[in-house]
């Protein structure tokens, strides 16, 4: 179920992790924060609210502000109110009720403890486990290392090369970055999480203009706040003392007032930062070692264009200064391979103003659309599945009855008709209960299951959009499974075995995620239970390792989370597989049982391997920078005359090969020279290019060569076709070597 090591190394020394330990960062490049520390700079803030400011701080820029905001110092003293009444009842309950508890360790290893007084950080430094430590695993919870253990444990440490430590390290960073935003910009700040590629934090500036675009004084005190290792202190605080230390807040009493529904909630401290945050976080920001600021950009509250312009500020950080020049480097090839890029110069696809996120597909570009769709419609007659076609518009009434008019409505595309709501549909699950309800249902017929490449449309918000990875307007390799719980397990693996067949044929490696059951979900404890351990048995049975992430399932269901992961080390997540016994309900879907009489419920199975096909285009474009394997390649062939006299020739080879299906073209420039022609070939990545002189055309054979300038002398031309067409078919990634 899980990689053999648990200590997941990254070269974080141990002696960062010793409590306020005074560790300098003035010896490191200026380029780490993009600014050095000037020589006299004023003192830091020290963590207990004392302001720092640096003489001529702000120069040259309005909104830096000299000054830190007013309510900074009413917070701190009402967090250190907080943490008296805290601590002095976590005293008395570690003196009263402290137990002795058992900690297994991964590997096997016990160690004794006593609860509400012993620490993971405590357990790391006496077994010396402390290199790279971030961030404790206690009972499949994420923990801070510093928090006392509550009962007997299961304890594991994240470094940073682990996924869940990297997210607790950036979101940790995001903390840095709030304070020195609030610091110097003195607005209101919303909301700060960590990322994919980093972390970002949001800020409301009462109707200022935004800061400029020279970030190099905010970088200059989010390495401050790093050089004073100050702590990450946690406080849980009842939510009448949340809207107490956030009334000067109207975003925070937002979210509190929308999404706290529990009594309490937690805050942490970061210097002279109190912010609402579930955490956990790193020990201290003296952790942080290299952080960047990568850009801004406008946002509006909740993702809505209609609400509050925020001034969003994106940054990444590293726990070594290695770590970020490979970043910069990088940031550099995803440049060169951002499939936006390429796109526009091989005329793939385009975007136009007035069809905003939705994508014109030229005729190189369609090839790859639809070979990809053709791939998959293969593997599904292989695979049992029937290909099913469904609306694109129902009415409102149809998202009512599925549940997701209440909570998504506002992401579909609906018009009035007739007086009544009507929606372009955003999923095809809803649908799909229709079709398998038109008519009654036997035991006999299941699994059954249907396949749609129907159009969908969301209306994301007009600043989300990006190229192909989110548009308005795409398609799914879409299916649902209708089976019955005992048939879940071996469909499960039949979607398992169908994600790895498609993903070695493009090369990407694969991890897996369980997601079980979470604290808000619908259906029976039981039948959640039974999902979940044949999901459990189905991915031991596949032998791919996999992680666990409790509670992290839909409301619906459990689920399978897939992510691939690219030539340039990107983690996507294209495909899943979820289980949902909440629509078969909704629809009161059923079906006859074995004796006849009984109406029973089906289980439904939500799959998808590409996921949105124009998301996967792109993400193949990138992970090949372009030059794309044969088998998908909208330039497979070039065929070039040598002078006029095998002009007609080179035509007729031109015919054969596109009438036996291949993208291929003709160049027929006499006014550049064959050399040029063929390095013009190579440049625009036809995978093979073939040469036609007087004497090819006398023995009716061309010269072979490839983009990468690999020549495999003469050959016929109806066995190059031949050739060519069993690369095709076989889909190899290598083409060009094995032609």
């Amino acid at each position: 179920m899980h990689p053999p090591a648990r200590l997941w190394h990254q070269g974080i020394s141990a002696r960062l992790l010793q409590p306020l330990c005074k560790v300098s960062l003035s010896l490191l490049p200026s380029r780490w924060f993009r600014l050095q520390r000037s020589p006299d700079a004023s003192p830091r803030d020290d963590g207990a609210g004392k302001p720092a400011r640096t003489r001529g701080e702000g120069a040259g820029d309005p909104q830096v502000r000299s000054s830190r905001p007013h309510y900074v110092d009413e917070r701190l003293r009402r967090f250190e109110e907080l943490k008296e009444a805290q601590e002095a009842v976590l005293g008395e309950r570690a003196a009263s009720t402290s137990r002795p508890i058992a900690v297994a360790l991964v590997g096997g290893k016990s160690v004794a403890g006593r609860s509400w007084r012993t620490s993971p950080y405590q357990i790391s430094r006496e077994l010396g486990l402390l290199d790279g430590a971030l961030v404790a695993r206690v009972n499949g919870q994420l923990w801070d290392l510093h928090r006392p253990l509550e009962g007997d444990t299961e304890l594991e440490f994240l470094a940073f090369g682990h996924t869940e430590a990297k997210a607790v390290y950036w979101h940790s960073s995001a903390h840095v970055l709030g304070a020195a935003m609030e610091r110097l910009y003195g607005g209101l700040l919303c909301r700060g999480p960590s990322t994919e590629h980093g972390f970002f934090y949001d800020m409301y500036l009462e109707g200022r203009p935004v800061p400029s675009g020279d970030y190099t004084e905010l970088a200059r005190v989010c390495r401050s706040i790093a050089e004073d290792k100050l702590p990450f202190e946690r406080l849980e605080v009842s939510r009448e003392d949340l809207l107490e230390l956030f009334k000067y807040n109207r975003f925070k009493l937002r979210f509190i007032e929308e999404k706290v529904r529990s009594p309490t909630a937690t805050v942490y401290r970061c210097g002279s930062l109190v912010d609402l945050c579930r955490g956990p976080h790193i020990a201290h920001t003296g952790l942080i070692t290299a952080l960047r600021i990568v850009k801004s950009a406008a946002a509006h509250w909740g993702g809505d264009p209609d609400k509050e312009p925020l001034h969003r500020i994106h940054a990444v950080s590293f726990p070594d200064n290695e770590a970020l020049e490979a970043w910069d480097r990088r940031q550099e090839e995803l440049k060169n391979r951002d499939h936006r890029k390429i796109g526009k110069e091989q005329e793939l696809f385009f975007f136009h103003e007035l069809s905003p996120g939705s994508c014109f597909f030229l005729p190189k570009g369609a090839h790859i659309y639809n070979t990809l769709t053709d791939f998959l419609k293969g593997e599904y007659r292989k695979r049992g599945f029937v290909e099913v076609v469904t609306p694109n518009v129902y009415n409102s009434k149809l998202w009512e009855k599925s549940g997701h008019w209440d909570h998504y409505s506002e992401n579909m595309f609906s018009f009035k008709l007739d007086n009544e709501t009507y929606a372009l549909k955003p999923m095809n699950c809803p649908g799909h209960c229709l079709m398998y309800d038109y008519r009654p249902r036997s035991w006999r017929e299941l699994p059954l299951r249907l396949a749609d490449f129907g159009v969908l449309h969301r209306n994301e918000y007009s600043g989300g959009l990006s190229g192909l990875v989110r548009s308005r307007r795409f398609q799914q390799d879409d299916a649902h499974i209708f089976c019955t719980l005992d048939q879940v397990e071996t469909e499960i693996r039949g979607c398992l075995d169908f994600l790895r067949a498609v993903y070695e044929i493009f090369g990407f490696s694969f991890r897996l995620f369980l997601a079980t059951r979470p604290e808000k979900f619908l259906g029976e404890v039981g039948v959640w239970d039974r999902a979940e351990e044949q999901l459990e048995r189905s991915l031991q049975e596949f032998g791919q390792p996999w992680e666990k992430n409790p509670g992290d399932g839909a409301f619906y269901g459990p689920k399978i989370d897939v992510q691939i992961q690219d030539a340039l080390g990107r983690s996507h997540q294209c495909a899943t597989v979820q289980l949902d016994f909440q629509l078969p309900a909704r629809f009161d879907l059923t079906y006859s049982g074995r004796d006849g009489s009984s109406r029973e419920r089906p289980v439904m199975i939500h799959r998808a391997i590409l996921g949105s096909v124009e998301r996967m285009m792109a993400i193949l474009a990138e992970n090949c920078a372009g030059k794309w394997p044969f088998w998908l390649s909208p330039s497979q062939v070039l065929v070039i005359p040598i002078g006029a006299s095998t002009e007609d020739y080179a035509q007729q080879v031109y015919r054969d090969l596109h009438a036996a299906g291949f993208m291929v073209d003709i160049s027929l420039d006499a006014g550049q020279s064959l050399g040029r022609r063929i390095r013009h070939g190579q440049l625009a990545q036809y995978n093979f290019i073939l040469v036609a002189g007087e004497r090819e055309r006398d023995s009716g054979s061309v010269s072979v060569r490839t983009r990468d300038n690999r020549q495999h002398g003469t050959r016929g031309a109806a066995e190059t076709a031949r050739r060519l067409g069993e690369l095709r078919a076989s889909r190899c990634r290598n083409a060009e070597e094995v032609f």
